[in-house]
């Protein structure tokens, strides 16, 4: 009982201190710094919320999806076209690509969850991700083609022609909001039953548990999460193209996971804020960005295949054995 409240205590006191620097980051990057680096932090809270959706699939269900970028571009284009094309409000808008996405993840996962293989599974959800790439890609009278979609009208309360400020805070609320809920997931009976699932499947099905229904839930519920982070992409960008649905989106998404650590909640999250600054900094300098991706890569499977976060889990759980001894 005494433990419970201490880990209370110190849920609480880690809320204390991040909400308070959660709220001076703008004011500080933009006003102190320079606005590109409030953008790269909202740029960071986006790929974050991409790479936990995802991981919900690969970390906790073991499906190894490499068509996850349907779902982001499904959720960025519905809205955006849903903007331009008609008066649509705002909210129904981004209701409209959420479940726009879901509804895709129901009918890539009803087709795909039932095949055995983590290499067959990857074939077919590539498969779809392709599909729905080249459909966009090709519809030019209603999707502009390779041209993409410019000049999404973003509300004024959310725009970002002037200061990041206001869409810090848009899409903080909406990211908090949807790994709170990821959260929730995963610490149920159902994620509970889903990480069974992961680690041995076969027992699973002796004692009587329907596979595939378990995991289509999984995929599809990442697929939702995985539009709303396509939907806060597009007003962050006000400009999308068909490359947002292409499969080295999925890739990069999947190196995020990797890079951070598929077992640890926070670890996607912590992968994507790592890929995108590496991504900035390094691309500044040399434009071997890919090369020193990989040799990153290469360290971390080598030496830590737990990830980043795996890593510091490991190192805080020997810290507290040694504290409690």
């Amino acid at each position: 009982m005494q433990e419970v409240k201490k880990s209370s205590a110190s849920a609480w006191l880690v809320w204390l201190i991040l909400i308070p620097i959660f709220l001076a980051i703008p004011f500080v990057l933009e006003k102190g710094i320079s606005q590109y680096y409030l953008y790269l932090a909202i740029k960071v809270m986006v790929w974050a919320l991409f790479a936990m959706s995802f991981n919900l699939a690969l970390g906790y269900g073991g499906m190894m999806s490499f068509g996850h970028a349907a779902f982001f571009g499904i959720g960025a284009y519905t809205c955006s076209l849903l903007l331009i094309k008609t008066s649509c409000p705002l909210v129904l808008a981004f209701a409209a690509a959420t479940f726009a996405a879901a509804a895709a993840g129901l009918i890539i996962g009803y087709l795909s969850v039932r095949i055995k293989g983590i290499f067959f599974f990857a074939t077919i959800t590539l498969s779809f991700a392709q599909l729905a790439y080249i459909l966009v890609f090709k519809w030019r009278s209603f999707t502009f083609g390779d041209d993409g979609i410019q000049g999404i009208p973003v509300p004024e309360m959310i725009s970002t022609d002037e200061t990041y400020i206001k869409y810090y805070f848009f899409a903080l609320v909406i990211t908090v909001i949807c790994i709170y809920l990821l959260w929730k997931t995963v610490r149920s009976p159902f994620g509970l039953m889903l990480r069974s699932l992961r680690e041995n499947p076969e027992r699973a099905v002796f004692f009587g548990m329907k596979v595939e229904n378990y995991r289509l839930i999984a995929f599809v519920i990442s697929a939702f999460f995985s539009g709303v982070a396509g939907v806060l992409y597009a007003f962050l960008e006000t400009a999308i193209a068909p490359d947002i649905l292409f499969w080295s989106m999925s890739g990069e998404v999947i190196l995020m996971s990797v890079l951070g650590g598929m077992h640890v909640f926070l670890g996607p999250a912590i992968g994507a804020a790592i890929m995108v600054l590496l991504n900035t900094f390094i691309t500044s300098y040399t434009e071997y960005w890919p090369l020193c991706l990989g040799i990153t890569l290469i360290l971390i499977v080598l030496f830590f295949p737990g990830g980043v976060a795996g890593l510091i889990h490991e190192r805080y759980t020997i810290w507290r054995k040694k504290k409690a001894t």
